[in-house]
């Protein structure tokens, strides 16, 4: 499982510098017929962050799926109601039952989880976690998708809202499901990234050293927003 950030042109190279540094990775060659897409390569283990530059939209989140067969793959998906938005080259790229935009690419071999990276203070931190935000009108069908399509165990979060899928060993991400009471009509499904760290308050005090936002504090989290616009949390979780 990969996740992407996906920034506007506008603010591309000012969201890939801000997560590059953050996570301690360095950033690929940029690839794609118009230079779009980078990996944000970590010191060991396999890559699982990933930026991509989009013509339109606000940007957002979006994860990428490594199956072995994505023909077949897809088709599993229709049967579990999501849609095909197109057929690229390599992969495919569908729709969830609430309309979050997810890829099918190939699985080549990852396997190994990077280790969290740590700050000269010591401190470690680490990406591993995609929260999904689901309005409460299609809570259940988004639910019931991600818990089949992947075969991932449901089991109940920390707080009242939220359920996770459970995460198998060798996996870089954990899915977070997160259930919004307050969305309006026809509000889509989106997503946000979560980072495990070992001291919320030194990361927190070094992701704005880097430009990033705070917009708000919980018991165990801290909401940001990173230089491009893009909404995430610092969690209180043991990053491994």
């Amino acid at each position: 499982m990969t996740a992407f950030w996906d920034f506007p042109t506008e603010t591309f190279e000012a969201g890939t510098a801000f997560w590059t540094e953050a996570t301690g990775t360095d950033l690929s060659a940029l690839r794609g017929p118009h230079r779009e897409f980078a990996t944000l390569v970590p010191t060991e283990g396999d890559a699982h962050l990933r930026v991509q530059r989009i013509g339109s939209g606000d940007g957002g989140n979006h994860l990428d799926l490594h199956v072995e067969d994505i023909a077949a793959e897809t088709t599993r998906a229709e049967g579990l109601g999501a849609a095909i938005v197109s057929e690229e080259d390599g992969f495919t790229v569908l729709r969830s039952p609430g309309s979050f935009v997810f890829c099918l690419v190939p699985h080549e071999g990852e396997a190994h989880v990077p280790p969290p990276a740590e700050g000269p203070d010591g401190r470690r931190s680490a990406v591993d976690r995609c929260c999904i935000g689901i309005p409460h009108a299609v809570y259940e069908r988004e639910r019931e998708f991600w818990e089949a399509f992947t075969g991932m165990p449901r089991l109940p979060g920390n707080s009242p809202g939220f359920e996770r899928l459970e995460r198998p060993p060798g996996m870089p991400l954990e899915l977070l499901l997160h259930r919004l009471d307050e969305a309006g009509p026809g509000e889509p499904v989106r997503a946000h990234l979560d980072l495990a760290c070992s001291d919320v308050e030194a990361a927190t005090a070094r992701h704005r050293e880097l430009g990033a936002v705070p917009l708000g504090r919980f018991d165990s989290r801290r909401v940001l927003r990173d230089p491009a616009g893009l909404e995430y949390c610092i969690t209180d979780r043991v990053p491994n």
